[in-house]
């Protein structure tokens, strides 16, 4: 396809995106004016001109009711639906057409599932998948359980479990970012970047003077970032400036206007690859905040780990999903080779490595499932950290149950909110959790982003995902989990240092006036999943 014929088409996939966007939103006012009169007409004089229409709603809407009772969904992503449709069948149903049955997110599953027809094969090929089999048998011969959540990991996801590989834990995203660029500065093929938000500004311009110097010494630059999650951090012309410099860019998911299901799968991940040698992840974006350039909700806390050696591979696998996947119109990679390389890595430690991620287009919730298997297989302790305290009946049972057994399960929330509605909410859940055990701690400096969790002195998590359903059901995620290596104490003791500047308050929400739910916490907590 020529140049001229590219852009034709982006103009008309342009034109309707921004068409079946007006669309939506029109239905949407449309079946919300709808219902107002309907409530008026039963009210009035020619309320009984309505009954037969009422009947009929009311059939169609327990048809759909029942439909949605009998998806293999969470029974609380299930029950805020029922409840709206329940209560207000016009507006319930239009808007779960419009969003709960959205052809576009159809498309994208069959356009990611082609795409990962093609990447997965490639973990298992060559040196480093034949090592990951041996691995495999090395970690059940070490610990049987946690072999048990790697062995979820590769059946489920496709992403296998590694050595030849270490990691190193950073207890703050500014140390992560210094390691990360002077990894960069030293990159000779290629620099794959994924980013949920990028700000343009001084963190990022320091980033981008260094993928300037390498563009020019011949190193391939690919950048990619959320179109949501950086657009106010970023101007239109971002991304031509970027191309201008030699970078290859491209933007996850454009917003345009209206309601549209895939809007609400934004891209959270956050992913560095140099050279498919070493990688970073974490919590953090690259923009002012998460380095404390800025303090918009007091300190703010973030973490991160780098990777280096042959689980890198499972990084650039999971980047090239997204890069290739996103948009039908971009120019595909035919050959994976030059990036999913054989690592020839001599490992400093003994440990496991496995990287991996979570998508929103398929009915696996890889996250949530890791989370439940770390409590559920903890003996001693099972500690969590996240920004967002949003979570399934699911995850709240098997906290609860680990605490009744006598696992010491703590999670760290931020005792500075960045959204004040969603902070009401996160502890609304803190009494459910504390009467059965659960110790909760608000970190009073600001505002603790890190997304991780550490078990029994011998297995962690660091990654993107929140203890929210935006992360465990709605986004593009990924995650790290690593056993068996200094890094899993060095998480512990950064938890230990964290307890010390937090408020402890269990007993508040479990005894206290903090045990008593208002009424707006209430309503939600009940709509929380849609939110």
């Amino acid at each position: 396809m020529n140049e001229k014929s590219t852009e034709r088409k982006a103009r008309v996939e342009r034109k309707t995106d921004v068409k079946n966007g007006i669309n939506r939103m029109v239905f949407t006012v449309l079946v919300f004016v709808a219902e107002v009169v309907f409530i008026i007409m039963s009210f009035s004089s020619i309320g009984h001109f309505t009954t037969w229409l009422e009947e009929f709603m009311r059939i169609g809407a327990l048809i759909l009711v029942l439909a949605i009772y009998s998806q293999e969904k969470t029974s609380s992503m299930k029950t805020p639906w029922i409840i709206l449709i329940l209560l207000f069948p016009i507006v319930g149903v239009g808007l779960y057409l419009i969003t709960g049955l959205n052809g576009r997110t159809w498309k994208m599953k069959i356009r990611y599932a082609e795409i990962e027809k093609k990447l997965l094969p490639h973990l298992k090929k060559g040196k480093a998948g034949t090592d990951t089999d041996e691995a495999f048998k090395r970690l059940k011969e070490w610990d049987d359980q946690l072999a048990n959540v790697s062995s979820y990991l590769i059946n489920k996801s496709g992403y296998p479990v590694y050595q030849n590989t270490d990691i190193e834990y950073y207890d703050d995203s500014t140390k992560a970012l210094e390691a990360q660029k002077e990894a960069l500065k030293q990159a000779k093929k290629f620099i794959l970047m994924e980013y949920h938000a990028i700000e343009d500004k001084e963190t990022w311009h320091e980033v981008q003077d260094i993928l300037e110097e390498r563009v020019k010494a011949g190193v391939e630059v690919r950048l990619f970032y959320d179109d949501m999650g950086s657009i106010w951090f970023i101007t239109n012309d971002f991304i031509k400036r970027m191309q201008d410099i030699g970078m290859n860019c491209r933007v996850f998911n454009p917003l345009s206007p209206g309601l549209n299901m895939f809007l609400n799968n934004r891209d959270h991940r956050k992913i560095t690859v140099i050279d498919g040698e070493i990688g970073f992840t974490g919590g953090y974006n690259l923009a002012n905040e998460y380095f404390n350039v800025t303090h918009p909700y007091g300190q703010w806390k973030d973490t991160g780990v780098k990777i280096t050696g042959e689980a890198v591979r499972s990084m650039t696998v999971t980047f090239l999903e997204n890069w290739n996947a996103v948009k039908s119109g971009d120019t595909d990679d035919l050959k994976y080779d030059k990036y999913i390389l054989d690592v020839d890595y001599k490992a400093k430690e003994n440990c496991f490595v496995q990287p991996y991620a979570d998508s929103p287009l398929d009915n696996e919730h890889v996250g949530e499932e890791v989370y439940i298997s770390m409590v559920n297989k903890a003996v001693d302790y099972c500690w969590f950290i996240s920004p967002y305290l949003i979570i399934t009946d699911e995850m709240i049972h098997a906290m609860g149950l680990a605490a009744k057994r006598g696992v010491d399960v703590r999670i760290i929330t931020p005792g500075i909110p960045d959204k004040s509605i969603v902070y009401q909410v996160t502890r609304s859940y803190y009494h459910t959790l504390t009467k059965n055990g659960v110790r909760i701690y608000e970190w009073k400096p600001g505002f603790c982003h890190c997304k991780m969790c550490v078990s029994d002195d011998i297995a962690a998590t660091c990654g993107t995902i929140n203890l929210d359903y935006r992360s465990l059901y709605h986004h593009f995620e990924n995650g790290c989990l690593y056993m068996g290596c200094d890094a899993v104490k060095e998480t512990k003791e950064d938890f230990e240092r964290t307890f010390k500047e937090c408020e402890d308050v269990t007993e508040f929400y479990t005894v206290g006036r903090g045990q008593f739910m208002r009424i707006g916490q209430l309503i939600l907590r009940l709509f929380a999943p849609l939110m």
